[in-house]
């Protein structure tokens, strides 16, 4: 599904908008890009002068021909579809030298007044290279720092006498400091001059006269690194070294870089105001909530949608806002989402806050983000209003169950008729037009196949595909499947199976996903001359059907895609299988109200092997 957020904001104010925010901000007008608005914040990114404004953006900015950006303005304009780039790598001059960069970015269509036609691209840009070269930083140095905690070594330098002679340091606390093996022996103002000033020394000089050990976390300390004056963030402590005679000879000094998390935490602070306006000024709904799920923020559409004041528990928001049929779906899709770290994206109904009784369609979304540990730190979701779709994609499921249904019967007719006129031809020994006549038939039963399938799609649609289950033999089954395939086909089907016995289900509809998964693994292995299908009882007492070819597979992006409504193979393949894409739909949808679950492994090249498992006995049982 394809989602477009449009704007009703003007385009002049817009402009005032993009040239006040304190954000980097940018408008670029045309087929050419150009910058209509670019704000104080997006010139010094750029490193360019206002003298730019009016110019095309690729003659402002020469440098970025042969990177990605411009093919990406390109989509968007064509698209609709917004963009956002995260730690995204780009090359630009600034101060006279190319630099590396990068930006987290957003590119979203400016659309015209009447909203008929996107008029230029506004971007939202962020820069992030000292996070990713910190980052970068980190990674390089895991390997050492690693080794150390396994040597029980820690960052640890030892200061002596009144004087905070550098009488030890270890390669962690070098590090940290920026310095070599050098600076051993010199007073600690002259090792590390930059800490004059600071209150470090003032802080020695007190545990030195007290007695008293010191520590502190999170605390700034300014140090030349890399011939560079950074500022770092340290938890350390200063713990006095006595002798026998209780007197304080030296001072230990142990500490902990949490310079990214402390400058984690200040830039959320800073950028939360900005945006929690930002995200006041979208059409969606928007929120956030904790590791836990707890929700924490809402944006200003969630209150105009629904009236609600305050924040309410999501229990309490799920109950007064969701379907009575959503509820229990919903908490579902949640509680296994938050078990899996995983994001979801769910179709569900919300009370309309205008309207008594009244329900729209939105479709809610939701993502973790991740520390690196791979540890949930906080929720986003976002809830856009569908409500439109779904009404279409209603009547094109009706007009496709009418239009279905009226095209069986002169179908019916039209297999009568090429049935007789065979007949009637091979009675007459006029073979060549019989064969004509049969051809016809062939045809008529593939397009009452199509046919079929619409009607199936809309009644699942519908909730009214039933199931009418009963006792059968599955292993006979198996047998009339595989004798009806074979009867069509070039392909030798090898079975491999065993006793399964009797089984409780829909045998017809066990049967139609047993044909689909058959006639496709035929129709896509083309330059092969054999399928395998297994049959046997797993561990856990279901039955496990399995049809393997050595066709053409499927690429590993695509997989989770095949039993998707309307999925079809794409590309340079797609004109020679031809289909509605309909089948592996129709068959997962019965798996699944067979109470079990349909699955597929491929490699591309070399074939597929799709299974489904359902259970032997009644669930009573």
């Amino acid at each position: 599904m394809k989602n477009f957020i449009k704007t009703n904001i003007s385009t002049d104010s817009l402009a005032l908008l993009l040239v006040q925010a304190p954000v980097a901000l940018s408008m670029l007008m045309g087929d050419e890009f150009v910058i209509q608005v670019a704000n104080p914040q997006m010139l010094q990114l750029w490193g360019k002068q206002p003298e730019i404004i009016g110019s095309k953006l690729m003659d402002a900015l020469p440098e970025l021909e042969g990177q990605a950006f411009i093919d990406i303005l390109n989509i968007v304009k064509a698209t609709g579809n917004i963009y956002k780039g995260y730690k995204e790598k780009c090359y630009l001059v600034r101060n006279g030298h190319t630099e590396e960069c990068y930006f987290d970015f957003i590119y979203a269509p400016i659309y015209s007044d009447d909203k008929s036609e996107i008029i230029g691209i506004s971007v939202v840009a962020t820069e992030v290279t000292d996070q990713v070269q910190t980052e970068k930083k980190l990674t390089e140095t895991e390997y050492k720092f690693e080794n150390l905690i396994r040597n029980s070594d820690y960052a640890v330098a030892i200061y002596k006498g009144e004087d905070f002679i550098i009488d030890l340091a270890n390669d962690k606390m070098l590090k940290t400091w920026g310095k070599d093996d050098s600076i051993i022996g010199k007073r600690i103002e002259e090792g590390i001059p930059e800490l004059v000033g600071q209150a470090f020394l003032g802080l020695l000089k007190q545990v030195y006269e007290s007695g008293e050990t010191y520590s502190a976390k999170e605390d700034r300390a300014d140090l030349v690194v890399d011939g560079k004056l950074q500022t770092y963030y340290y938890n350390f402590s200063y713990q006095p070294l006595k002798n026998h005679n209780d007197e304080v000879y030296a001072i230990a000094n142990v500490a902990v870089d949490v310079t990214e998390a402390v400058l984690t935490k200040q830039r959320l602070q800073e950028n939360e105001a900005k945006y929690k306006n930002l995200a006041d000024s979208l059409p969606i709904i928007i929120w956030t909530a904790d590791k836990e799920g707890n929700i924490d923020y809402y944006n200003k559409k969630w209150y105009d949608y629904t009236g609600f004041e305050g924040i309410d528990s999501r229990e309490a928001a799920t109950h007064k806002i969701l379907h009575p049929d959503d509820i229990e779906r919903a908490t579902q899709v949640w509680q296994r989402s938050k078990e899996n770290k995983s994001a979801y994206e769910i179709e569900y109904q919300f009370k309309d806050g205008q309207t008594e009784d009244s329900y729209k369609w939105f479709l809610g979304r939701a993502v973790p983000i991740k520390d690196t540990n791979d540890e949930i730190i906080q929720w986003i979701g976002t809830c856009t209003d569908i409500n439109e779709f779904k009404q279409f994609q209603q009547q094109k499921d009706n007009f496709l169950g009418i239009a279905s249904h009226e095209l069986k019967t002169p179908l019916t007719s039209l297999k009568l008729y090429s049935q007789y006129l065979e007949k009637n031809l091979r009675k007459q020994d006029d073979q060549k037009n019989a064969d004509v006549a049969m051809k016809m038939d062939d045809q008529i039963n593939k397009l009452t196949g199509l046919v079929n399938d619409l009607l199936d799609v809309t009644k699942i649609q519908n909730g009214k595909i039933l199931l009418n289950k009963s006792n059968f033999n599955f292993d006979v089954l198996v047998t009339e499947i595989i004798t009806e395939q074979q009867m069509s086909t070039s392909h030798r089907i090898y079975l491999e199976a065993e006793n399964i016995g009797e089984i409780y289900g829909d045998r017809h509809r066990i049967s139609q996903v047993m044909s689909n998964l058959i006639s496709n693994a035929i129709k896509y292995s083309p330059d092969s001359d054999k399928i395998k299908i297994t049959t046997k009882l797993t561990e856990e007492g279901c039955v496990l059907f399995s049809v393997k070819d050595y066709g053409i597979g499927i690429p590993e992006d695509k997989k989770d895609k095949v039993f998707e409504q309307y999925y079809r193979v794409s590309g340079s393949m797609e004109h020679t299988f031809p289909g509605l894409g309909l089948g592996l739909y129709i068959s997962s949808e019965i798996i699944k109200r067979s109470g079990g679950r349909i699955f597929v492994n491929s490699i591309e090249g070399k074939g597929s092997d799709f299974c489904f498992e359902i259970p032997k006995k009644h669930k009573s049982n």
